[in-house]
């Protein structure tokens, strides 16, 4: 191994200067300008996506963590609610007391009194 890695740092290069072959010319194989702006208007665009991106994923999130704290208020209020419903006077029904009249005067349908 060591008399391979030897031979390989001492073996020069086939051609030590890099020269072109005979019938090219040295803008044939450079980009040039249309090469230049083509690298430029892929970078730009790469750069104007990334920065799309970045501010959809950031405006995703916004709005997911003002969602979890909406849900966890109206949570935190239904606990407040159902709290005092229960500190409420012993005798009352637990969601809204006694029973409720309807805008004629007669009680709620669901309680089987009904008014014809």
């Amino acid at each position: 191994m060591h008399h391979l890695l030897l031979s390989l740092a001492t073996t020069p290069t086939p051609l030590p200067t890099p020269t072109l072959r005979e019938g090219i010319s040295e803008d044939q194989v450079t980009p040039g300008l249309l090469g230049f702006i083509m690298t430029a208007f892929f970078v730009v665009a790469t750069a104007l996506l990334i920065v799309d991106m970045v501010r959809r994923i950031r405006r995703v999130r916004y709005r997911a963590q003002v969602e979890e704290d909406r849900m966890a208020a109206a949570a935190a209020a239904d606990v407040e609610a159902a709290e005092a419903a229960d500190a409420g006077a012993p005798g009352q029904q637990a969601r809204g007391g006694a029973v409720q009249g309807t805008a004629d005067g007669g009680t709620d349908p669901a309680q089987g009194d009904q008014r014809h």
